[in-house]
């Protein structure tokens, strides 16, 4: 696997796709096979996604703290 990673800036298109370009990228630097400056980029990338992947943890935990009989309340993100 040769593929280069995506730019640190760029966001998943939702927590499954950063979970799974992140176990991607780990597999890829467990193989050791990445020349040094795709393994520093990779290394870069999974610590982009691996704070995303863990927003998106702490945001639905804080929607579950939030729940109200059988009511889901949307997370009030600016109240905070």
């Amino acid at each position: 696997m040769s593929r280069s990673p995506k730019s640190a800036a760029a966001a998943p298109a939702d927590f499954e796709a950063g979970v799974t370009e992140l176990e991607t990228l780990i597999s890829q630097l467990e193989n050791g096979q990445l020349p040094l400056e795709q393994a520093l980029a990779a290394y870069q990338r999974g610590q982009t996604l691996l704070k995303y992947c863990e927003g998106k943890l702490s945001d639905a935990e804080q929607q579950l703290k939030v729940l109200e009989g059988d009511v889901l309340k949307p997370l009030d993100t600016e109240a905070q």
